[in-house]
């Protein structure tokens, strides 16, 4: 029973607490795992919800493409190779990767130059879309700096540190302008991202917008709200309005009792992924990024998992997430604020979070941050001269 899960001798009553911690008219949503509602304050008003608009882009995301997809870049050579010289382009077909970046590129540079390939007479052409340390824009010639070395030291150390190379980064020269038309084409390298449940629980911590952009892998904002929709009660899907899968669209709305219903399904989904929220949203305290300073004292680090969300144009700041009680059952709560100065607004959020904190027999998440840098989680295969193990 609920009652077992409340400290001895509390005498909290968290819909009070909502109204003078969060202030009256602010929206506050609580539930139990099992459903009881706890908390409801002004929790069917759908407002702008900032970045926790990702929540349903994770869970459409997550759904579709499931825990363990890869995005696949693959690197051909756009003529014959003749003593380590690419008699054409080096060609990079993408497929939606949002997270290469120079390190990705520096790699499959120190495979390729491993297996001899010293030169490209022509440029890089891309096919298919790909960010390229987060921008789409400009993508084939900011590659060619890469591939030639041109990187900021930082994401060379970062990979010698990985490989164990030598000093210099690997540079491949090239020539002139792209050459067109060239039937022969070869498979040089198979880059595949690290799975999607890390990748996007390293877009969340940092509440990164490539999200609006990797939304397209779920089929667009239209497809994530129809998804969204339909993975909550009825009465709640027209609370659930997405212009954008990322937070910055003013279209955007959602309710505290929306959101909540959100996180229900976006944990089912982990399980079914063999993860949890843990994994996919940041751990407040624990993980870089948005909630690394926040609710991170020692009774409280770890025992919040949750997404925030703010943008200032729009008077909108957010707090959604879970607490675990111990023993394993979650508490989730939804904290959608209007109106207020950010500032203002996140001290409320973490009052009112302390206060449920405080009310529940709590334990942290169980859960280890894997401090390995991403780039050490993609697979590379080198298919030239000779097909090699993904290390």
């Amino acid at each position: 029973m609920l009652a077992a899960g409340v400290r001895a001798g509390a005498a909290t009553d968290l819909a009070e607490r909502a109204r003078s911690l969060v202030g009256p008219g602010q929206g506050v949503h609580v539930e139990a795992e099992d459903g009881r509602v706890l908390v409801s304050q002004a929790a069917s008003r759908a407002v702008h919800p900032a970045s926790v608009s990702k929540v349903p882009t994770t869970l459409a995301l997550l759904r579709k493409l499931g825990g363990g997809h890869r995005f696949e870049t693959r690197l051909l050579a756009g003529g014959a190779i003749e003593r380590g010289t690419i008699a054409g382009d080096l060609i990079v077909e993408a497929a939606g990767d949002p997270f290469f970046v120079d390190e990705n590129v520096l790699v499959a540079a120190l495979r390729l130059r491993e297996a001899g390939l010293r030169r490209v007479d022509g440029a890089v052409v891309v096919r298919g879309p790909l960010l390229f340390n987060w921008k789409e824009t400009g993508v084939a010639g900011r590659l060619r700096h890469a591939f030639a070395g041109r990187v900021e030291p930082a994401a060379w150390q970062a990979v010698r540190g990985a490989t164990g190379s030598s000093a210099e980064p690997p540079r491949l020269e090239f020539g002139g302008s792209a050459v067109s038309g060239s039937a022969q084409q070869q498979l040089l390298l198979l880059h595949r991202s690290e799975p999607l449940v890390p990748l996007l629980k390293a877009l969340n911590g940092y509440s990164n917008n490539v999200f609006a952009w990797l939304a397209r892998a779920a089929g667009g904002p239209a497809a994530v709200e129809a998804l969204a929709r339909e993975s909550v009660p009825p009465p709640l899907r027209g609370e659930i309005v997405l212009g954008d899968g990322a937070g910055a669209n003013p279209s955007n709305r959602l309710s505290p009792r929306a959101a909540v219903a959100l996180l229900r399904a976006l944990q089912v989904e982990a399980v079914r992924a063999d993860s949890s929220l843990a994994e996919l949203l940041p751990v407040a305290g624990i993980d870089p990024g948005t909630l690394l300073q926040r609710l991170a004292g020692p009774a409280e680090r770890g025992r919040v998992v949750a997404k925030t969300g703010t943008y200032g144009d729009y008077g909108a700041c957010a707090l959604a997430g879970a607490l675990r009680r111990r023993g394993g059952e979650l508490v989730y709560f939804a904290i959608l604020n209007h109106g207020l100065p950010i500032d203002d607004a996140r001290r409320r959020q973490d009052a009112f979070v302390r206060a449920l904190l405080a009310a529940f027999d709590t334990e942290p998440w169980p859960y280890v941050r894997d401090e390995a840098p991403s780039f050490t989680r993609a697979q590379i295969s080198l298919m030239w001269p000779a097909r090699s193990t993904p290390r």
